[in-house]
């Protein structure tokens, strides 16, 4: 038993609250075990189910602990040698024939800022700017939206001002509860227990539900019309922050015009919610000294989800809830570090420090350091290189990322992957991507290295190695590293990730004041310019960091989803998280207490919907949209409106986004996984003949 003095402090692995723990090693060889700590800054020792659970994926007998290389259709085993030299072999023979543009690279929410910066410098070294990561996935719209109108696309304020200050939440397409238990449980719940009136809209029944004043059980697809309702309203009887809106704001007039013959009685019938109780949602927030907004995916994977997310910009800066503790607009982020992932410029359209990639001024920046031309306009997004996958698209090098599983529409995604003339794929578990992959490199997890990891309230934190590397694995860093270094001889080559971090403090000024020693055990919230900055608890305090120091209102009006429900398809079908689960699940289904907990899918069905179907709780069924069919197990259940299906996309064996729709927002590229049309089928055989 190690003493308190030698176990090593690090942050959970999951979503992105950032929760810290200890580790230390276990009694096999490799294996680590967990303990509290209870000096944490933000959970004080507290975990969900699955940060307690976090340890048990390290050790299992599925990782990947030697390189393989794909001969005649099989793996092999091959030394570090030999897979490397493929590896700059495959990538530079795509270069030299269809030119750099033909290549993709993936970045990781799971691996540390450090490697991501890494990873994106290698790509535009390369001569690309294809290169993404999974925020394409959650909330690349909401980072657009926030962006343009407030001038930062990040979450404005912290869990601690938000729990000690706001007076109102209005939670819209978020389930904290069971998403982000910790920053529910130690923060909002906390804030709700003691008086902070809570607005849930969600067309799904959760656990967030619980604690909420009000919940407007939204149909999927229409957040504007019930965000129109709101503004209305708070026009409509002078609700507004007149000073704000004249001192901090432009666009006001947009909003007018968007709601001067606006029909609220068809708007509420449209979005399925009683409309005198969508008003009084209005008010309640309206009212509130400070009223803080949290969005999720719910929000931002619609094809109108840059447009979701600015409704709710258009909220805050109507009521004055920006620039000061406890208001905002709060991306929930779901992984440990898909912030710093964006921070560091693993985006086809951003450098480090979100600096503009087709700027040429913010360009010359990076080049000055860097030492070569950045490409001048923006690369491909992820899904955007998948679909071009086998033809535009040539390459990828996939490093800790699962689209096969994680994309929608994934059956063409798997098909176009299988037509690259080539793949590298670096992880730590055989996924179902890795298996398409011409070379697969055997990375460390999160608990056998070090670096850093930004949480959803933009602090830095510090990850710290506690165990030894595992068989033949290497760090992320260091594969990146090399395969740079062999590929362009320098530039690549670094004593260590706090090396990269001080160029990564140099390219990118909101992490400028920033040291490993500053972090310490406590963390760094950027924007931190200068190192006698403490950093920034909140933002937007005197003015926006935009073109004029202005936040923008702009009125908005519904888009129907892409996919609405017909004759052959009725109901609507939308997904989200469960509590103890994660994303495509390969960490979190290689945990035997999480799995005990929840071991297949399942999906939800209005008591009204299964009875006109002949569907009983527990039946297997099918659930078919127009790109395929999956088998999952009936629930039938009021928490999901009738017409109104949900499911999760955490199952290998039962592949949700087999079935989901990749349309696309046509601002953030971001898909539209939250609606589709659907049919579920008792009759699994039947329907599969149809």
């Amino acid at each position: 038993m190690s003493s308190e003095d030698e176990l090593v402090k690090t942050i959970c692995p999951y979503c992105g609250v950032g929760c810290g723990l200890k580790l230390e090693p276990g009694e096999e060889p490799g294996s680590v075990n967990f303990k509290p700590w209870f000096d944490a800054p933000v959970n004080e020792g507290a975990l969900c189910i699955k940060g307690s659970s976090a340890v048990q994926h390290v050790d299992h007998e599925d990782r990947l602990t030697e390189p393989l290389i794909k001969e005649d259709g099989e793996f092999r085993e091959a030394t570090w040698e030999e897979a490397l030299d493929r590896v700059v072999e495959g990538l530079m023979e795509v270069r030299e024939e269809y030119g750099p543009d033909a290549t993709g690279f993936f970045a990781s929410s799971q691996v540390m800022n450090e490697e991501n910066y890494l990873m994106q410098k290698l790509a535009r070294r390369y001569g690309t700017n294809n290169v993404d990561n999974c925020t394409r996935l959650c909330h690349a719209s909401t980072v657009a939206a926030l962006r343009d109108s407030l001038g930062a696309g990040a979450m404005t304020n912290s869990m601690a001002d938000l729990r000690d200050s706001a007076d109102a939440y209005w939670i819209q397409g978020a389930n904290p509860a069971e998403q982000h238990v910790i920053g529910h449980s130690k923060y909002f719940k906390q804030a709700a227990n003691d008086g902070t009136t809570v607005v849930q809209v969600d067309p799904h029944e959760n656990k967030t539900s619980e604690v909420a004043d009000i919940h407007l059980q939204v149909k999927p697809g229409t957040d504007i019309p019930i965000l129109n309702v709101v503004l209305e309203t708070i026009l409509e009887e002078e609700l507004y922050d007149e000073e704000f809106i004249a001192e901090r704001t432009k666009g006001f007039e947009s909003l007018e015009a968007e709601l001067a013959d606006f029909d609220a009685e068809q708007a509420a019938e449209t979005a399925g919610v009683d409309l005198e109780e969508i008003r009084e949602a209005a008010r309640a927030f309206a009212e509130a000294e400070n009223g803080a907004i949290f969005t999720g995916m719910g929000m931002s994977q619609k094809t109108c989800g840059t447009d979701n997310v600015q409704n709710l910009i258009n909220l805050a800066l109507v009521t004055g809830n920006l620039g000061k503790p406890g208001t905002g607009v709060n991306p929930l982020r779901g992984q440990n570090n898909v912030q710093g992932t964006s921070d560091v410029g693993a985006l086809p359209n951003v450098l480090p420090g979100y600096l503009e990639v087709e700027d040429p001024e913010d360009r010359a920046h990076v080049e000055d350091i860097w030492g070569f031309e950045v490409p001048p306009e923006n690369g491909l997004t992820s899904l955007e290189v998948t679909d071009a996958a086998g033809e535009e698209v040539q390459a990828l090098y996939v490093m800790g990322e699962n689209p096969v599983l994680s994309e929608p529409n994934s059956n063409e995604v798997e098909a176009n992957l299988k037509e690259l003339q080539f793949m590298v794929a670096q992880d730590i578990f055989m996924t179902e991507t890795a298996k398409l992959a011409d070379v697969v490199l055997p990375a460390t997890s999160w608990v056998e290295r070090g670096g850093t990891v930004t949480n959803t309230d933009r602090r830095v934190q510090r990850m710290r190695p506690a165990v030894d590397v595992p068989g033949n694995t290497r760090h992320d860093f260091d594969i990146v590293s090399e395969i740079g270094t062999r590929m362009f001889g320098e530039g690549f080559d670094y004593d260590g990730p706090e090396a990269v971090f001080e160029e990564l403090r140099e390219v990118a000024s909101i992490y400028g004041g920033i040291t490993y020693d500053r972090i310490g055990d406590e963390g760094i919230q950027w924007p931190c310019e200068t190192t006698d900055d403490d950093g920034t608890q909140y933002l937007h305090k005197e003015e926006f960091p935009t073109e004029d120091g202005l936040g923008k209102i702009r009125g908005v009006s519904h888009q129907p989803p892409a996919e609405v429900e017909d004759e052959e398809y009725p109901l609507v079908l939308t997904t989200g998280r469960i509590e103890e689960h994660y994303n495509t699940g390969e960490m979190s289904r290689r945990s035997e207490n999480l799995m005990r907990k929840t071991d297949h899918n399942f999906i939800h069905v209005h008591p009204v919907d299964a009875d006109a179907r002949g569907i009983e709780d527990g039946d297997v069924v099918e659930l078919r949209t127009r790109r395929g069919e999956i088998d999952v197990t009936a629930v039938v259940t009021e928490k999901t409106k009738q017409g109104v299906v949900w499911t999760t996309p955490h199952f290998a064996d039962s592949q949700t986004n087999r079935v989901t729709n990749d349309a696309v927002d046509p601002v953030a590229k971001i898909p539209e996984f939250k609606v589709a049309a659907a049919t579920v089928s008792v009759d699994v055989a039947e329907s599969g003949a149809d």
